[in-house]
Formats: C-alpha cells, sequence, structure tokens
C-alpha cells in the first residue's frame, strides 16, 4: 500500500504547524477517523517539516532561519534540507505505507525563493525536481491568511526568525506566490480560510481531507 503526503502551506503565522497537529491526532483518533469507505484503520500518520526534518535538516535549519546569506545560498540550502528529508525520510514513509504530514515543501521554495526573494522560477523548479526526484503532495492544504494578520501572530508569539523578520512588502510577494501556485495546481492545492478560530479551520481541514480520499480508494486498501 502506497501512502499518501498531506503539506500544509502558507505565509507566516498562518497556523500550518497547529493544523497540522491537529489533523494527526484527529487521523489516529478512534472517534475522528474518517469514514470514507476503503480507508483503511491505523494508518501511521508521520509528521515532519522542512527544514529541519532530519538530523542533517535541523542544522541546515539553525543556519537557513539565523544567519544572514546570499538568496541563492538560501535557495540551495533549501534544496539540501530537502533531498536529505525526501530521502531519509519522506519516501521509506510513502513506501512503508504511512501518510506523511508535512509542515512546509516545494511551493514554499516557489513562494519565498521564487516570488519573494525574486530568484529564476524555472531554476527553482529545475532543483526542486532535482531534490524529490519528482515526488509530489497528493494534496496541499494551502491556509490563507492575510499577511499583516499572520505577522501579528508572530510578533505576539515573540523571537522572530530570519524570514518572520522580513519586510511587509516581501511577504506580500510570498502571498502572491501561494495564490499563483493554487490557480495553477487546483488539482491538488487546496485553499483553506485561517482567518476563522482554530477549532473552525481543523474541521474544514478534515472535510477537504476527506473529500480527497474518494479518488484514492484502491490505494487505501491494507
Amino acid at each position: 500500500m502506497q501512502g499518501k503526503l498531506i503539506v500544509f502551506e502558507g505565509v507566516e503565522g498562518c497556523g500550518k504547524s497547529t493544523q497540522l497537529q491537529a489533523l494527526a491526532k484527529q487521523l489516529t483518533a478512534p472517534e475522528g477517523r474518517i469514514t470514507t469507505p476503503g480507508y483503511p484503520e491505523g494508518v501511521p500518520i508521520i509528521t515532519t517539516r522542512e527544514p529541519g526534518g532530519t538530523l542533517l535538516g535541523g542544522e541546515l535549519r539553525q543556519l537557513l532561519l539565523g544567519r544572514a546569506m546570499a538568496s541563492p545560498t538560501e535557495l540551495l540550502l533549501y534544496a539540501a534540507d530537502r533531498a536529505q528529508h525526501v530521502e531519509e525520510v519522506i519516501r521509506p514513509a510513502l513506501a512503508a505505507g504511512h501518510w506523511v504530514l508535512c509542515d512546509r515543501f516545494i511551493d514554499s521554495t516557489v513562494a519565498y525563493q521564487g516570488y519573494g526573494r525574486g530568484l529564476d522560477l524555472a531554476l527553482i523548479q529545475l532543483l526542486n525536481q532535482v531534490a524529490t526526484g519528482g515526488l509530489t503532495p497528493d494534496l496541499t492544504l494551502w491556509l490563507q491568511l492575510d499577511v499583516a494578520m499572520g505577522l501579528s501572530r508572530t510578533r505576539q508569539r515573540g523571537d522572530n526568525d530570519r524570514i518572520e523578520q522580513a519586510d511587509l512588502a516581501f511577504h506580500q510577494r510570498v502571498q502572491l506566490g501561494f495564490e499563483t501556485l493554487a490557480q495553477q495546481h487546483p488539482e491538488r492545492i487546496v485553499p483553506i480560510d485561517a482567518a476563522h478560530p482554530p477549532a473552525a479551520v481543523t474541521a474544514a481541514i478534515f472535510t477537504v481531507v476527506e473529500q480527497h480520499l474518494q479518488p484514492w480508494p484502491n490505494r487505501l486498501q491494507t
């Protein structure tokens, strides 16, 4: 049984990490399992993130979020993190039939380094292809949130990292990147209104995931 890769994307402060953990908890709770026919009970759920989903990735994350660097350097480090992540964590989990819930993946690189930093989109596409070996998410949950609202949330948390500290114009370009990607890939990128209370966002995400099980029945059999 092949597993599933579900990715959470969005601007800073949109609630990706919180909602990823909420979905993982809901999928593994007896009362919260999806009721779509063919959904196997007890599918292992793996939660991970980029950057930082491996031991090497943890070291790269500290560099990426804490140290000033040239934009091309940033791009290449994200690609290195992803290559290790796919090889060490994601592909083995999918091959074992696990569901992988990932906080950021290929679309973040397009949005942040492509639209945000202004780097060449064709180069980013090539690097993503190399890093992933062509692996794409089965479903991408794009948590839509006003950029200013998201940054306000991060300021309330305090101790903002290097990316969160970038100016508003940068984050607005990132948002444009996500909007463009959603228009280009409606078959896998589903927008979720993240301005609602967390419980309502969790419920909306669960509904979307359940609906997207419909095309997957044969591959979901144990």
